[in-house]
């Protein structure tokens, strides 16, 4: 084993769960999405979708933007610059921590 730290310890805690790796990519991915759309897509419910959506707003990495259309509520929510760049630091340690067990097993697999 080295000394280098090995790629689980760059995991952000607040990211790498489930619901708010899901809403950072889904927001990455489209620029911005409603409420709505992001509930449909990650099959959540109210409560659970907006106390994600305040935790990642309390962090900096998304903001959210809510609004009447006509008489119904919107909820816009788009990640910030500082959310952008937490879900990529995020996938890099996964490609790091891929790219460590796949030369692991490519060296087991050679003995």
């Amino acid at each position: 084993m080295t000394d280098e730290a090995h790629p689980i310890r760059a995991l952000d805690d607040l990211v790498h769960q489930k619901t708010r790796l899901g809403i950072l990519a889904v927001l990455v991915e489209a620029d911005r999405a409603t409420f709505t759309y992001l509930k449909k897509t990650l099959h959540l419910t109210d409560g659970n979708l907006g106390r994600h959506l305040e935790i990642l707003e309390e962090a900096g990495y998304i903001e959210t933007d809510k609004r009447f259309i006509g008489r119904r509520p919107q909820t816009t929510a788009r990640a910030t610059r500082t959310g952008r760049a937490a879900f990529e630091a995020e996938l890099d340690a996964l490609r790091a921590l891929v790219q460590r067990l796949t030369d692991r097993r490519t060296r087991d697999d050679s003995k």
